[in-house]
């Protein structure tokens, strides 16, 4: 059956640049807005300082052209000096150009101190004033293009280092690696699903590199573990002074993302409220900024991740079933690493040759003893396991070669197989033990186990999830 994979869609068209000019006289706004709609923008006007404020309010400008005057016989500027200090309050990347009839030096360098980018004297040579104009424009995208990439560094120092390409080969891994060349090159939205640990941001990664998105920006956030004070402003951005600690604009994930993949991981635990707002901006790839009444387009493809079953979840009310249908156009599945024993001795492999160039022992390597300890290995925290197990042999190790004891592996003795003396388990041992029996005793009913074991049902899943143990309702 072919998958329901979408077309690439192309990004949407670039806005007009939008220059508001503001002066209290008609013939002069008519005149302005003539000259500056021959060479290209879009104008919007306002007569006063009220009205620039509150045409700032409901939209998005690039440049601000203004006049320091608007009192009547009044030739001070005070008016226009005070609103300058406004705006640069507002956004101090808005570039603002200052007009005066009256070409008083002292206006114009108190201008200039208050934040002004340049100013032009009436009656303004044509020429000069939108030479002027080109160039604050320029120097206004490059200062914004600056803050946006100091952002995106902000944001990728938050997350942990360089992730590891998709490795495996194992019949289990086949199928994942169809779909990720089937469904890349599009940009339909994709639930990556599987337990913690299993490699669901890799696979997001290589999407978004397998993309016609490649050369724009990836920006992964862990979705299901903002808190409600924070996750409109993580992923929509906010504007100085939207709330206490809000002490200058910033970009959400959303913005950072324009034109490239978001990854939204442990989206299976994002609440109810979240879940709706996160479902508007997908509906409409419009947002608003905390604090803001100004709407924002972006273009984003959206990966997201999570380890729940989310049609279980939909079903019990805990998941929005309109919100699953925009999420997984295309489901990848990975399979946990006990289904791919095939695939650990190229993953170990994999792993200490990278940890052996960050330790300085790149000629390390592991020995027959420790590789069937690996195979061995049940792996509840699957590849992420098996990452950490061989970091920490390789700074165990003494000499070039990996042996099993420098591995430290737990012993994992199911409940089933060998022996069950509680004094001869370790705590995880014990637990997962327990756990299963409870499951076992109530046919697999989470709720009913939760309340045998004295846990919330959260709590309960949250060690289903760590121990990777099947089979509950």
């Amino acid at each position: 059956m072919a998958l329901p994979v979408s077309e690439p869609t192309a990004p949407p068209p670039r806005t007009p640049t939008r220059i508001l000019v503001a002066d209290d006289q008609p013939d002069v706004l008519e005149a302005l807005r003539l000259l500056l709609k021959r060479d290209g923008y879009t104008v919007v006007s306002a007569q006063s300082p009220a009205g620039v404020k509150a045409t700032l309010d409901a939209e998005d400008v690039d440049l601000v052209l203004m006049d320091l005057n608007y009192a009547r016989d009044t030739t001070s500027g005070r008016e226009g000096l005070d609103l300058l200090g406004e705006l640069r309050a507002r956004d101090a990347l808005l570039p603002v150009v200052v007009m005066t009839a009256w070409g008083s030096v002292e206006g114009a360098v108190e201008a200039m101190r208050l934040g002004a980018r340049d100013y032009v004297q009436k009656p303004w040579d044509n020429t000069r004033l939108l030479a002027t104009l080109r160039t604050q424009l320029e120097l206004a995208r490059a200062l914004r293009r600056g803050r946006r990439l100091e952002e995106e560094n902000q944001h990728l120092r938050r997350e942990q280092g360089g992730r590891s390409p998709l490795v495996g080969e194992s019949r289990a891994m086949l199928p994942v690696r169809r779909l990720i060349e089937r469904v890349a090159p599009s940009s339909a939205p994709v639930l990556v699903t599987g337990e913690h640990g299993t490699g669901k941001e890799v696979v997001a990664r290589l999407i978004h590199a397998a993309s016609t998105r490649a050369d724009r920006p990836f920006v992964a956030v862990n979705s299901g573990g903002l808190s409600e004070g924070v996750f409109e402003s993580e992923l929509f951005g906010h504007v100085k002074g939207a709330f206490t600690d809000a002490k200058a604009d910033r970009i959400g994930c959303f913005e950072l993302a324009d034109g490239g993949t978001l990854f939204l991981d442990e989206i299976g635990n994002m609440p109810l409220t979240q879940q709706a707002k996160l479902l508007r901006v997908l509906q409409t790839g419009e947002l608003h900024p905390v604090g803001s009444s100004r709407t924002r387009r972006v273009d984003v493809r959206v990966v997201s991740a999570t380890n729940v079953d989310l049609g279980r979840a939909a079903a019990e009310g805990r998941f929005r079933e309109d919100l699953l249908y925009r999420l997984n156009t295309v489901e990848v599945q990975l399979p946990p690493l006990r289904e791919r024993r095939e695939d650990i001795p190229l993953l170990a492999a994999h792993f200490l040759a990278a940890q052996g160039q960050r330790y300085g022992r790149p000629g390390i390597h592991l020995g027959p003893g420790a590789m069937e300890a690996l195979i061995a290995y049940p792996w509840p925290g699957n590849v992420r396991e098996l990452e950490h197990a061989v970091e920490r042999a390789l700074l165990m190790a003494v000499g070039d070669r990996v042996e099993a004891e420098d591995l430290l592996l737990k012993r994992m003795g199911p409940p089933g197989g060998g022996s069950t003396r509680l004094e001869e388990m370790t705590l995880e041992e014990v637990e997962r033990y327990l756990i299963e029996r409870a499951l076992g005793r109530h046919d697999g009913n989470v709720s009913e186990a939760a309340k045998a074991l004295g846990l919330s049902r959260s709590a309960l899943y949250r060690r289903l999830q760590y121990y990777g143990i099947k089979g509950a309702r």
